[in-house]
């Protein structure tokens, strides 16, 4: 299974469906972030505190794996160079359209958030990476890129999925109300059936990996970045997130010298 193309085609049809992660800000909201009243949201309910960003004025920022016109046209009406990066050209037509209608600059770019080839050394300030990296099989080029295209002293703000949350049945804590043990860590929609897979998460849904806490805060330090804060989310009318939390949200640096 080719699963870049898998899922390329997979949040094309969640942008179809009007999945809450493919719909745009709205004109207030980027009005607002104008007058320097925003909030950015790479989880539920909880924004990234204001302390955690550099200075946006005309700074690069690199929105990873993070189309569908939300974080990026905020992050360019508060002032900053925003790249919108992601797999999904329907995803980034999203930002496109919000940069049209509000007339904002920003760019857009297809590719694999584990490739980042098409950015020199040391391109970024900044790297905004909602809950993506679920959909990439491995983690740790994706943190290596991330590190090669921040310059010295860069940040790198990420957000991911607790791993623990796919020990259950999703699709009986979803329907049911029934919290069942059923999968070993680490978890990937790869190794069950296609039938299996239709139901826990539908019909072509993205494929998903759940990823271990080591490789996601671990991999950030082994591929050099230096965590300087860290909180946990949860999610409204979500079964498992009433035991435990349902994501996790980094910011680390890239240090000025090794």
């Amino acid at each position: 299974m080719d699963i870049l193309d898998h899922n390329r085609r997979a949040w094309d049809a969640e942008v179809e469906s009007g999945s809450a992660y493919t719909i745009p800000v709205s004109v207030a909201q980027i009005a607002a972030a104008r007058r320097g009243k925003w909030q950015l949201f790479l989880t539920a309910t909880r924004p990234i505190p204001r302390p955690w960003f550099p200075s946006l004025r005309d700074c690069e920022v690199l929105c990873l794996a993070g189309g569908g016109g939300q974080q990026g046209p905020i992050l360019a009406a508060a002032g900053a160079r925003v790249t919108v990066y992601d797999l999904s050209p329907r995803q980034l037509a999203r930002d496109r359209f919000v940069a049209e209608r509000d007339g904002l600059e920003l760019v857009t770019v297809e590719g694999d958030m584990a490739d980042l080839s098409a950015f020199p050394d040391g391109r970024f300030g900044l790297i905004v990476h909602p809950i993506s990296n679920l959909f990439a099989p491995s983690v740790h080029p994706v943190w290596a890129e991330a590190h090669r295209v921040l310059r010295p002293g860069g940040i790198l703000i990420s957000a991911f999925m607790n791993p623990a949350r796919y020990i259950f049945d999703l699709a009986r804590a979803d329907n049911e109300g029934v919290l069942e043990v059923k999968h070993s860590l680490p978890f990937s929609s790869t190794d069950l059936s296609e039938v299996a897979r239709d139901r826990i998460f539908g019909a072509d849904a993205p494929l998903e990996f759940s990823h271990t806490l080591e490789d996601q805060i671990g991999g950030q330090l082994r591929a050099g970045f230096v965590l300087t804060d860290f909180f946990e989310d949860t999610r409204p009318d979500d079964l498992i997130a009433k035991h435990l939390p349902a994501a996790f949200v980094t910011r680390a640096i890239k240090a000025s010298h090794p």
